[in-house]
């Protein structure tokens, strides 16, 4: 009994440690990227994520899916911390996910499915790196932006409107503020990547266009 308890003691130990060098493995691509969650939170995801498959495995006799369930919900509100609000979009989706990936792959390995874990571990840093490329490739040939413009008067807005068709963007009005000394607008612009670009130095070299951002 003592031989079969150490026996699986150490299997334990060993998934355990599989779940931390796959964590690494995943943390160090995001953080190699800079991203708002690094090494060591895909580290301790992913070994909490397995610990707590391997106790509800153990503790869970009738019902062992329960404590797996609330590690999903655990990590769905760890993934929310990670999402913010920037100005113009939302960032931290694909961390968001990222963790919760990397929790299943903890799950995976807490449950004994090594194999399984190490392909989904290959399988999210493929994605997190190949699709990159593919990702960039869509955003140089179709991208959209929204710009903020500010001119002086209401007739400048047929102005603008000249600079999209000149640069070849297509454009659609979202909002629009206005004081006693200048209109500001925002626009959905369409194009890609070079159209941008040369749609910028235009709003540089223009006379009518007090300020812009995007």
């Amino acid at each position: 009994m003592d031989f079969l308890r150490d026996h699986s003691i150490q299997n334990e130990l060993a998934l355990i440690f599989i779940s931390v060098i796959l964590g690494l493995f995943i943390g160090a691509e995001r953080e190699y990227r800079n991203k708002s969650a690094g090494l060591r939170t895909f580290i301790l995801v992913c070994f909490g994520a397995c610990l707590f498959t391997i106790l509800s495995l153990k503790i869970g006799i009738h019902d062992p899916d329960r404590l797996a369930a609330n590690i999903i919900t655990g990590i769905g509100f760890l993934g929310a911390g990670v999402i913010f609000k920037n100005e113009n979009k939302i960032e931290g989706i694909t961390t968001a996910t990222t963790i919760w990936a990397t929790a299943s792959i903890g799950m995976a390995v807490g449950s004994g499915y090594v194999y399984l874990s190490l392909c989904g571990t290959m399988l999210v840093i493929f994605i997190l790196n190949s699709l990159t490329y593919l990702q960039n490739f869509i955003d140089s040939n179709h991208k959209i932006r929204e710009y903020t413009i500010e001119t002086e008067a209401v007739s400048d807005l047929k102005y603008c409107e000249k600079l999209f068709n000149e640069n070849h963007l297509r454009f659609a009005l979202l909002r629009q503020s206005a004081d006693r000394e200048s209109i500001t607008t925002s626009w959905r612009l369409t194009g890609n990547h070079k159209k941008h670009e040369k749609f910028i130095e235009s709003l540089n070299v223009s006379e009518k266009i007090i300020s812009y951002k995007f």
